[in-house]
C-alpha cells in the first residue's frame, strides 16, 4: 500500500509555468473553500444561537451531532471501501506486462496518472465520501426512528410482525443494504479500472485475461454484491404489505401466490451465486459464477415479472372479487385503524322537513348560531373598517374560534392586525425603516360570526364587532373580547405575515424607542415602542453581527448605528417556521389560528406524526386528500413524497405572538411515533396535563386531519370486502359550488345539535367541524359528517355520520342550483349581477335540525351607491324542505321559505254570520296569524339580545324560549296551508 502514496524520486520536476498554474489553481480553490466554509460556519453558528434563544438548544445538538455522525460514518465507509480496493488493485498489479498494442496504448495513461496517483485516490475517495456522507446525513429521521423504535401493539396480517417493524426498522435496514450495494458497485468499478490500467485486466488477450489478483478481488466484490442482493430480496418481501397497487395498498392474491414465492426463490439463487463467486477465489474459473449470475437474471425476469402477470391474468382476473376478498378485508381493517376511523358513530337519518312542525321549537335556537360572516369573504371588510394604518393587514382567509360570553359559547371570526410592509410609502422603504422601525403588527380584530349590526339600514359593514379600533355611536369601544379576557399584549412580532427579520431593542442609555406601533388602538396618532421580549437573538458582539451579515447578506449589521450592544434580531417569525424548526419531525396543519390566552395572543398550531409504512393501510397523496377551495399547498416535510397511510394529531403547539415562545404539548398520548420522537428529543414536548384550562377552551379538532379522514371514510365506511369491491355505495366529498375550479368543498365549523332527529331529546349544541358526502359521481346528499371539536369535552374527536336514506335528498350542488334559479332570489340579486360588483356567494352550510336539513348561504356584494370597496352581507339564502327563502336576516329568509308574510297588516276581515269570534273578536286570516306569531318571535329575539348584552343570562334564555315557541307555532300554521299557497315577504332579526 505504501507504494501508492510514495512519489518516485526519479519523477522529473515540474516546469516553472506548471508551478505558477498550480499556485493559481490552489489560490482559487482556497478562496472558494473559504467562501463556502464561512457561509457554512455562519449558518451553523447562527442556527445554534437561534435554538439557544428559543430554548431548544438540545434540539440543535441532537440534530447537529446526528447529522455529523451519519455524514462521517457513511462518508468514511464509502471512502475507505473505494480507496482500499483501488490501493489493493494497484498493490497487486502485475510486475511484468506482455507487449501488446493494448498495453502500448495504456502506457501514456499510466505515465500521466502515476505521478499524481496519490492525489487521485485521495480526491476520488473524498469526493465519493462527500456524496455518501450527504446521503447518510439526510437519513437522520430514519436513523433516529430506528434508534428509538416503539411497538404499536398491533401485528400485520401476513408476517405477524408488529407494525413498528415496518415503520421504524425496515426503512433503516433498506437504506443500509442499498448503501452497501452502491458502495460495492463503485468499488468494483474502481478496482476494475485500476486493474485494467496496470495490466491486471487484458481485454484483448486470448487467454488469461485476468491476473490472479484481479480475479480474486473481483470475485470477492461480486460475491459481496450478490450476497447483499439476497438480503435486499429478503427485505423486499416485507415491502409487499406497503406496495401500492391498482386495487389496494398492501398484499394481494398475486403478491401472496406469485411475487412472495418469487422473492424467496430469488433470495436462494442469490445466496448460491454468492457462494459460487467466493469459491471462484480458489477455483479460478468463471463458468459456474457466470451461469449462476445468468440464472439469477433470468429468474428475476421470469419469476419477478412474467409469472405474476400470468397469475394475475388467468387466475385472479376471472374471479377477482373472490380471490382478493381476504386481502381487501385486511386493507379495510388496517386503513380504518391507521386513520383512526374504527370508532366512527354512524346512524341512518331521514331528512323530512315537512314532517317536523311539532318538533320545530328548537329550529330558531339552532339556526341562530349559524355563522353568516364568511371568513373567506370578509377580509376586505375587516381591513377597510379595522385596519387602522395602510401598513397593517389581516390574513386572506380569517379564522373562526369560540369564546364563552355571559355563559354562552359564541363563534367569532378573527384576524390579527399584522404588519404589511408593502403598505409603507415607497420612498420610505429603506433598510432602516423596513428592519428597525416598522417591525410588528398590533392587536386582534374580531366579529360575531352569527350576528349582524343592530341597525341594518345604517351600518356600513353589516358586521357586529367584538374587537376593533373604532368607537361605537354611544362612545363605547368595540372591546368585548378585551373585556372578556381582561386585556392582552397587543404587539404582534410573530405572525403569519411577519417580515423576514427585524432588528429590535434600544440602547441601555437611551430612554427613547425605535419601533413604530399603532397607539392604543386609535387611528389618528402613532406611538413608538421598544421590544423587550426574550424571543430575539443577541447581536451585540461584533462576531454575531458579522455572522448575521453573512447569513442575510446585509452589511448594515456591521455598519448601521441602529445595531448596537443591546440589539436583538428576530427571524423565523411565522408560527409554522418556528414549530417546524424546533420540531422538524412534525407535519404542520395548514390552518394556524390565533387565540387570546392568559392575556397574550398565541398562535395555536396542530402538529401531526405521519408515515407511509403502516402495513396494509391505503396510501394516498396528502395534498390530494386535503385539497379544497381554501387549501394552501404546504406539502409534507417529513417524508420523501407526500404520500401517507397513517396520521395522528400528536402535538398541540403554541407560539407567543409577542416573544415567539414555542411550547409543544403532547396531545395523542398513545401514538408510538410521537413516543419515538420524544425519546429522540427528550424534554422538548411537555405533558398533556400542562395544558391550562383557558388554552384547552381554544383547542379544536384540526382541519387537515379531518379532511384526510373524510377522504378515506368516503370509501372505507364500507366494512364488507365484497361490497367494497363492488363500489356501489362509494361516496365522495362534493365540489365547492362556488369554486371556479374543481376544488372540493372545505369543512365548516358550526354549533351542531347532536340530538337532532332524536324524538324527545334535549337539544345539545356541540362545537363541531362538519362536512357532507355525496354518492360517487352523483350530486344528491349521501350523508352529513361532523366531529366533536370541543377539546374540553369527553367526546372530543368523536366522528358522527348521519347517513341519508332518501336518495332524493339534495346535496350542496343541487341547493346552489335551487338558489340561483329561484325567481325571488334572482329578482333581488339582479341589480348586483348587472352591476360592476357581482354578488359573492359564501359557504353553503348544511345543518341537521329536528328531522330535516336546513341549508344556509350568505350573499355578499358592494352596497349600491356606496363608495366602500369591500363586500357587505346583503342577503341570507335558506333552503328548507323544497322551499327557498331569501331575506336580509336569517328570520326573514326562514319566513320567506315557509311562505308567510310577517309584514302583512293585521286588519279585521268582514264578520261572517255565525262567526264565534263576534264583532269584537274578528277572526284572523292564516297569514295574519302566522305574521302575528313571527312578530312575537321578533320581539322576544330583541329582548333576548338586550338581555345578553346586559349579562342577564336567565332572561336571555327565557326570551329565546318564547321566540322558539312563537316560531314553532308559525311553522305549524304554515304547514296547514293548502299546497300551492304563495310566498310572502320577510321579517327582521338582529339576533345571532
Amino acid at each position: 500500500m505504501s507504494e501508492l502514496f510514495d512519489n518516485d524520486p526519479r519523477d522529473p520536476a515540474p516546469p516553472a509555468t506548471s508551478r505558477r498554474s498550480r499556485a493559481l489553481v490552489i489560490t482559487a480553490v482556497v478562496l472558494i473553500v473559504a467562501f463556502f466554509g464561512l457561509t457554512t460556519f455562519a449558518a451553523i453558528y447562527t442556527d445554534r444561537l437561534w435554538y439557544s434563544s428559543a430554548g431548544y438548544g438540545s434540539v440543535f445538538s441532537t440534530l447537529f451531532w446526528t447529522r455529523t455522525g451519519l455524514f462521517l460514518a457513511f462518508g468514511a465507509t464509502m471512502a475507505v471501501i473505494v480507496a482500499v480496493n483501488v490501493v489493493l488493485a494497484y498493490r497487486f498489479r502485475p510486475l511484468f506486462r506482455p507487449s501488446s498494442p493494448e498495453q502500448g496504448g495504456l502506457d501514456r495513461y499510466r505515465d500521466a496518472v502515476t505521478p499524481i496517483r496519490t492525489w487521485i485516490v485521495i480526491g476520488v475517495a473524498l469526493l465519493l465520501g462527500l456524496f455518501a456522507g450527504t446521503s447518510g446525513a439526510g437519513e437522520w429521521r430514519t436513523f433516529l426512528l430506528w434508534r428509538n423504535s416503539q411497538e404499536f401493539g398491533t401485528e400485520d396480517a401476513y408476517f405477524n410482525r408488529d407494525i413498528g417493524f415496518y415503520v421504524f426498522d425496515l426503512p433503516w435496514f433498506h437504506f443500509v443494504v442499498d448503501f452497501l450495494m452502491v458502495a460495492i458497485v463503485i468499488a468494483l468499478l474502481a478496482a476494475a479500472v485500476t486493474h485494467y490500467l496496470y495490466g491486471g485486466v487484458r481485454l484483448q488477450a486470448t487467454r488469461d485475461r485476468l491476473s490472479g489478483a484481479a480475479q480474486v478481488q473481483l470475485s470477492v466484490l461480486l460475491g459481496l454484491f450478490v450476497l447483499l442482493k439476497a438480503g435486499d430480496y429478503y427485505l423486499d418481501r416485507f415491502d409487499l404489505v406497503n406496495q401500492s397497487g391498482r386495487l389496494i395498498t398492501g398484499l394481494t392474491y398475486t403478491d401472496d401466490h406469485a411475487v412472495l414465492p418469487a422473492k424467496n426463490i430469488l433470495m436462494g439463487i442469490a445466496l448460491i451465486c454468492a457462494v459460487l463467486f467466493f469459491l471462484n477465489v480458489w477455483r479460478r474459473t468463471w463458468m459456474l459464477p457466470s451461469v449462476g449470475l445468468a440464472l439469477l437474471a433470468l429468474s428475476a425476469v421470469l419469476l419477478g415479472m412474467i409469472w405474476p402477470g400470468i397469475v394475475q391474468q388467468f387466475q385472479v382476473k376471472p374471479s377477482e372479487a373472490d380471490k382478493e376478498e381476504q386481502y381487501i378485508a385486511a386493507n379495510i381493517e388496517a386503513t380504518r385503524a391507521a386513520y383512526d376511523l374504527t370508532d366512527v358513530d354512524s346512524e341512518p337519518y331521514t331528512s323530512n322537513a315537512t314532517a317536523v312542525a311539532s318538533r320545530l321549537s328548537a329550529l330558531t335556537g339552532e339556526t341562530s348560531s349559524i355563522p353568516l360572516v364568511d371568513p373567506a369573504l370578509v377580509r376586505e371588510t375587516f381591513e377597510q373598517n379595522q385596519q387602522g394604518r395602510n401598513y397593517y393587514s389581516v390574513a386572506d382567509v380569517l379564522d373562526v374560534d369560540r369564546y364563552e360570553m355571559n355563559g354562552v359559547d359564541r363563534a367569532l371570526v378573527l384576524g390579527v392586525r399584522e404588519l404589511d410592509q408593502a403598505g409603507i410609502n415607497e420612498g420610505d422603504q429603506n433598510w432602516s425603516n423596513l428592519h428597525t422601525v416598522y417591525t410588528h403588527g398590533n392587536g386582534v380584530i374580531a366579529a360575531y360570526a352569527n350576528q349582524r349590526g343592530a341597525d341594518n339600514n345604517s351600518l356600513d359593514t353589516e358586521i357586529q364587532w367584538a374587537e376593533g379600533n373604532q368607537v361605537n355611536p354611544d362612545g363605547s369601544r368595540q372591546d368585548d373580547l378585551s373585556e372578556l379576557t381582561g386585556g392582552y399584549e397587543s404587539r404582534i412580532y410573530f405572525g403569519e405575515d411577519s417580515p423576514d427579520y427585524s432588528v429590535v431593542g434600544k440602547e441601555k442609555d437611551d430612554s427613547g424607542s425605535v419601533e413604530l406601533s399603532l397607539a392604543s388602538g386609535t387611528e389618528d396618532e402613532d406611538e413608538t415602542t421598544t421590544y423587550d421580549g426574550a424571543g430575539g437573538v443577541d447581536i451585540g458582539s461584533t462576531l454575531n453581527q458579522l455572522m448575521y451579515a453573512v447569513k442575510f447578506g446585509e452589511a448594515n449589521f456591521l455598519l448601521s448605528g441602529r445595531v448596537h450592544d443591546n440589539s436583538q434580531v428576530l427571524y423565523n417569525r411565522t408560527p409554522r417556521e418556528r414549530v417546524e424548526k424546533v420540531a422538524p419531525w412534525l407535519t404542520i396543519d395548514d390552518d394556524i389560528y390565533p387565540a387570546i390566552v392568559d392575556n397574550k395572543v398565541v398562535w395555536i398550531v396542530d402538529g401531526y406524526t405521519t408515515t407511509d409504512r403502516y402495513a396494509s393501510a391505503e396510501r394516498e397523496s396528502f395534498e390530494e386528500m386535503t385539497d379544497d377551495s381554501l387549501q394552501d399547498d404546504s406539502g409534507l416535510a417529513t417524508l420523501p413524497t407526500d404520500e401517507i397511510n397513517y396520521m395522528r394529531n400528536a402535538v398541540k403547539a403554541t407560539v407567543d405572538a409577542y416573544d415567539g415562545t414555542v411550547t409543544l404539548y403532547e396531545w395523542d398520548e398513545e401514538d408510538p411515533i410521537l413516543k419515538a420522537w420524544m425519546s429522540a428529543f427528550p424534554d422538548t414536548v411537555v405533558e398533556k396535563s400542562e395544558i391550562s384550562d383557558e388554552l384547552e377552551q381554544h383547542l379544536r379538532y384540526p382541519e387537515d386531519l379531518f379532511k384526510v379522514q373524510r377522504y378515506q371514510y368516503a370509501r372505507y365506511h364500507i366494512t364488507d370486502a365484497a361490497a367494497w369491491y363492488q363500489g356501489s355505495d362509494r361516496w365522495e366529498v362534493p365540489e365547492d359550488p362556488n369554486s371556479r375550479g374543481s376544488n372540493l368543498q372545505p369543512p365548516y365549523r358550526l354549533f351542531v345539535d347532536e340530538t337532532a332527529g332524536d324524538e324527545g331529546a334535549t337539544p345539545q349544541e356541540t362545537w363541531s367541524l362538519t362536512s357532507t358526502f355525496v354518492p360517487y359521481g352523483k350530486d344528491n346528499l349521501a350523508s352529513f359528517v361532523s366531529v366533536n371539536s370541543d377539546a374540553s369535552s369527553d367526546d372530543y374527536g368523536k366522528i358522527s355520520v348521519r347517513e341519508v336514506s332518501d336518495t332524493t335528498t339534495k346535496g350542496p350542488g343541487n341547493i346552489a342550483n335551487d338558489f340561483s334559479s329561484d325567481p325571488g332570489v334572482r329578482d333581488l340579486l339582479r341589480d348586483f349581477e348587472t352591476g360592476q360588483s357581482p354578488p359573492l356567494f359564501g359557504n353553503i352550510l348544511t345543518l341537521p335540525v329536528a328531522d330535516g336539513l336546513i341549508y344556509v348561504e350568505p350573499v355578499y356584494a358592494v352596497r349600491a351607491g356606496s363608495s366602500a370597496a369591500y363586500p357587505i352581507l346583503q342577503y341570507v339564502l335558506v333552503s328548507y324542505g323544497e322551499n327557498v327563502g331569501i331575506g336580509v336576516t336569517m328570520l326573514e329568509a326562514l319566513a320567506d321559505a315557509l311562505g308567510v308574510d310577517p309584514n302583512a297588516p293585521v286588519e279585521p276581515p268582514p264578520v261572517e254570520p255565525g262567526d264565534p269570534g263576534g264583532p269584537d273578536q274578528p277572526a284572523l286570516t292564516l297569514n295574519q296569524k302566522i305574521a302575528q306569531q313571527l312578530a312575537l318571535a321578533q320581539d322576544a329575539f330583541d329582548a333576548a339580545q338586550a338581555a345578553l348584552a346586559a349579562g342577564d343570562l336567565a332572561t336571555y334564555q327565557e326570551e329565546n324560549e318564547k321566540a322558539a315557541t312563537a316560531v314553532a307555532e308559525a311553522v305549524r300554521l304554515a304547514n296547514t296551508r293548502p299546497t300551492g299557497a304563495g310566498n310572502g315577504g320577510t321579517g327582521e332579526d338582529n339576533a345571532g
